[in-house]
């Protein structure tokens, strides 16, 4: 593209390119998108080459002839067709079509701030810096035959954004996959991550399992294809997906979504069907490379790759053929009679131990009659895959096969220690069976780290677990099974409290997939639903450890619904899943409403059994709850009930938590000083936190979260160095600990309101792109909502009221029913303020008072004194509703509020407005005495915003 006349030439650092931003408005030329919030705007190329042409010009005027000489490159065309694309960029524009001006007969130029971000080349750029993050395990052997096959494919991924490794089971989709992926060509530095769908049962669970890979936790809303796009975003990624046909649909959508939205993105699937999504390259993996019919050479075999995977194979597990000719001529015609597929191959190579390959020849051939020569290739591939396994298993002493089947139940990785209790006592030896199985390729197994773990194939699962239910054996070894990981399961919660979260989801976590098909055999018809609900409350610390709160939800309502009232062990049961029931709705979208109720419900099952712990728990959720829906006085009754129930006990945390409850909902309420004596006396407890995780049990971390809430105290208070202190510690602190919701408070509570209010808009701003970003890859809706009405409110305290106002009432509108959060009250006082700022004082006015009503109604004291005056800063704008005595008045009221709360910092802005007041009216020494005395209350904080304005302001009238 040529450049514009007077345009600025910005150059970027090499592997980095240039990103036009304007408020909500991104125009990144390298990838020729134009973005709004980060959603992609659909534009048409003609069109996006005009609005290229009109960013780089910085503002200046592209004339008409300009434009169409360098869009459409010397080809004569009619200013009509320049119109058409002017008017679809306005229509892409929206409601901000206005950016786009127009000077009659001369040309256009693109209005707006625009400033210009350097990100970070795509996925083919070597030169980010980082080290790519893989997952790739490696190899237990060497993968043959592939040799050309990986270099087509690396041919198909750099011309294709999907390609689709797609043939029958057993074929090495996933081999070849995996071994390119480990190989990429040079200069290939992009993140290299494999999802594995196998043991997925619903495919709902699809996104769930790509976000786990991706490192996004789900908190605040259920994962979607669009969350995961937004979380990938511009990141360099080669990514995986693995055994994608039984979740075909769901994986489709995925893919498509991600390629269209995340430019960065490749997509390697293997399948044994096509996605079918638009610009999917299908490449089926074609079968080992076999010797033909009539072929007489045996010293030519290592040429075909079928024979050498079969050799190889068979030597690794101790075979000791003789590579004599009838030996090669019967593992010729085997890999014949197997069509090249590697996995039956191996399966046939296995057996070599104990016979010959004539021998396994012949048994083939009693197997496979069907597979005569002229027919084979009109069969399908899945029938060929199940004879070889049906072949390998009945190679099997019995009580192998009955230990095979019983392995069939298991979901992804297991252990010695669960194939023993789902075995039961059917059978003896089982660590030698299993063995066996091992050396026999039926069972992989990892032996690296205090504990081997083992797993089946996917095709070999699928295999065992169809004899497994012909065999009528389904129902005991599923039984089995999720007794045994409620027993594993039943120590998690207080495991947790000795263990780092890393450790314990390295112990636990691994168990996730063989829990879901617990649960799912447990509330099926021919389960147990009583053993269903113990192991959905024992697994409830897995749910909240990784952050999946919309599965907590389910599942725990699921189990309350068929939980059987009548068993013994109901009661408990019942308090332990309404617990988890209520922490999930609290936290989840749209039904934050009826977690009131599960706590109650928790409450009155604790009482009624007398369990102190869940009698906390509950009171907590419920004083959490009434903060929520603006209950404060409520609130404050259930804290007061918690520290009464914690008043004599030995547990720190648990007293610690009773002061971090009061010192909260006193905050809010508006009591600074009572308020600072209760977060005073849980910070002076850190120390009892030593090795001592809190997410779990009150899921969120306690030590982490104080913190911002003393950074706010300690601000209203005057203590300004000391909260702006604190807020960079905890920002680094909360970004350690590893909880997403955590950080958006640390975020949002703290970093962002402090430095706002304490005039530094240039960490406001860091900290609120911070907490953007975090909402986006973690999709917290509410919090990324609040973060997009913060920067509305600093684009206006910057002084661009015309972009940062529409971005603020947009996001109020998104927030709907969360407005009425504490944490909404903020961007609201400051909405008034702008309104006047912007001539529109009485609509400034309406929500003041609207504010002050709400505050009033709810107790909610803390930002009444700040309103207060803006409603009097907006009296004294000019227009009808001018009242400097109305003024006054809301003046003195917001000193009495403050002063009442021992709300310094509030004093302070309340006194330099009535000192402009009074120097406005010639009343210069009333103006300096009510700035001295707010000032000189003031011990620290001296270079905050305020503090300089009033000093200045002193020194001006004292002059």
């Amino acid at each position: 593209m040529m450049q514009p006349l007077g345009a600025v030439q910005i150059m970027a650092e090499p592997g980095q390119r240039p990103v036009y931003i304007c408020a909500e408005w991104e125009i990144d030329l390298a990838r020729r998108e134009l973005r709004s919030a980060g959603e992609l705007i659909p534009l048409g190329g003609r069109a996006f080459e005009i609005l290229a042409e009109l960013v780089q010009a910085q503002g200046q005027l592209v004339t008409k002839n300009d434009l169409t000489e360098r869009v459409w490159r010397g080809v004569f065309v009619e200013e009509s067709a320049l119109r058409v694309h002017i008017a679809a960029i306005r229509k892409a524009l929206g409601a901000d079509r206005d950016m786009l001006s127009t000077t009659v007969g001369r040309g256009y130029r693109l209005l707006g701030a625009w400033r210009i971000r350097h990100l970070d080349m795509p996925l083919h750029s070597a030169a980010t810096g980082l080290p790519p993050s893989i997952n790739i395990p490696s190899p237990s052997f060497d993968l043959i035959g592939r040799t050309a096959a990986i270099a087509h494919l690396w041919r198909l991924l750099s011309a294709y954004r999907v390609v689709s490794l797609v043939g029958p089971g057993g074929i090495g989709k996933t081999a070849l996959a995996l071994e390119a992926a480990r190989t990429p060509p040079p200069g290939f530095a992009a993140d290299r991550l494999l999802v594995e769908l196998a043991s997925l049962s619903d495919p709902r669970l699809v996104c769930s399992a790509v976000a786990g890979v991706l490192g996004t936790k789900l908190e605040g809303e259920e994962i979607s294809p669009d969350a995961i796009a937004r979380a990938i975003g511009s990141r360099p990624l080669l990514l995986i997906l693995d055994n994608c046909e039984h979740v075909i649909d769901a994986v489709a959508q995925v893919a498509e979504l991600v390629v269209s939205r995340c430019s960065g993105t490749i997509i390697l699937a293997t399948s044994r069907e096509a996605l079918r999504i638009e610009g999917e390259y299908v490449y089926r993996v074609p079968p080992l490379g076999v010797p033909p019919e009539a072929w007489q050479e045996p010293a030519g075999a290592s040429a075909y790759s079928a024979v050498e995977l079969f050799t190889s194979r068979a030597k690794a597990l101790g075979s000791s053929f003789a590579p004599d000719e009838k030996n090669i001529g019967a593992i010729a015609a085997i890999c014949r009679r197997l069509d090249g597929i590697p996995l039956a191959i191996e399966f046939a190579a296995a057996r070599a131990v104990m016979l010959s390959p004539p021998k396994i020849a012949a048994l083939l051939d009693d197997r496979f009659k069907f597979l005569t020569t002229g027919r084979r290739t009109a069969l399908p591939r899945q029938q060929t895959l199940r004879a070889t396994l049906d072949w390998s298993y009945d190679l099997l002493p019995e009580d192998e096969a009955w230990l095979l089947r019983q392995l069939g139940i298991f979901a992804g990785e297991f252990q010695l220690d669960a194939v023993i209790a789902v075995a039961g006592e059917g059978i003896g030896d089982v660590t030698g069976q299993l063995a066996r199985l091992v050396a026999k390729s039926l069972v992989l197994a990892d032996i690296r780290g205090n504990s081997p773990h083992y797993r089946l194939l996917d095709t070999t699962r699928a295999y065992a677990l169809e004899k497994l239910r012909a065999a009528g054996e389904y129902p005991g070894a599923a039984g089995r099974q999720a007794n045994y990981y409620s027993g594993v399961f039943a120590g998690a919660e207080a495991d947790s409290e000795v263990r780092p979260q890393a450790e314990w989801l390295t112990i636990y976590g691994r168990h996730t997939d063989n829990v879901r098909t617990s649960l799912d055999w447990a509330f099926s018809p021919d389960g147990d639903s009583q053993v269903g609900a113990a192991l959905t409350a024992a697994a409830v610390p897995l749910w909240v450890q990784l952050s999946l709160l919309a599965e907590c939800r389910e599942r725990t309502e699921l189990a309350l619904a068929r939980l059987d009232p009548a068993a013994a062990d109901s009661p408990r049961l019942r308090m332990q899943l309404s617990a988890a029931r209520g922490w999930s709705l609290m936290y989840g979208v749209g039904r934050a409403r009826e977690a009131g109720p599960a706590w109650a419900a928790t409450l009155q099952l604790a009482e009624q059994l007398g369990d102190r712990d869940y009698r906390l728990r509950a009171l907590w959720g419920l004083c959490i709850d009434q903060f929520n829906n603006g209950e404060f006085r409520r609130a404050l009754e259930f804290a007061h009930r918690f520290a009464d129930l914690v008043a004599d006990s030995g547990n720190p945390v648990d007293r610690m938590m009773a002061d971090r409850l009061l010192a909260t909902t006193l905050h809010f309420l508006g009591d600074q000083r009572l308020a600072y004596h209760h977060i005073g006396r849980t910070l002076s407890r850190l120390g009892d936190l030593a090795a001592r995780p809190q997410v779990i049990r009150f899921r969120f971390d306690l030590r982490v979260s104080s913190r911002y809430f003393q950074a706010r105290i300690l601000w209203l208070l005057g203590l300004a160095d000391q909260a702006l202190s604190v807020v960079e510690h905890n920002v680094e602190e909360g970004r350690a600990s590893g909880h997403a919701l955590t950080f958006c408070s640390v975020l949002g509570q703290g970093a962002c309101p402090i430095t706002f209010l304490a005039g530094d808009l240039d960490a406001a701003e860091r900290y609120c792109a911070m907490l953007l970003e975090h909402t986006e890859r973690h999709p917290i809706r509410l919090w990324n909502v609040w973060a997009r009405a913060f920067r509305g409110l600093l684009i206006a305290r910057r002084g661009d009221l015309a972009t940062g106002l529409p971005l603020l009432r947009k996001a109020l509108e998104l927030a709907g029913e969360a407005r009425f959060l504490p944490r909404f009250l903020l961007p609201l006082g400051e909405l008034a303020a702008c309104l006047g700022g912007a001539g529109e004082v009485l609509q400034g006015l309406a929500v003041a008072d609207e504010m002050l009503a709400r505050c009033e109604a709810r107790d909610e004291g803390w930002y009444v004194a700040e309103l207060w005056r803006i409603k009097g800063e907006l009296l004294l704008l000019p227009g009808e509703h001018r009242s400097t005595i109305a003024a006054g008045q809301a003046f003195d009221r917001a000193f009495e509020v403050a002063r009442s709360q021992g709300a310094l910092f509030w004093e302070l802005r309340i006194a330099i407005s009535v000192a402009r007041l009074r120097m406005s009216e010639g009343h210069a020494v009333e103006a300096r005495h009510v700035l001295a005395a707010a000032y000189g209350k003031f011990t620290e904080g001296f270079e905050t915003a305020d503090l300089r304005d009033a000093r200045a302001m002193i020194t001006k009238v004292g002059s």
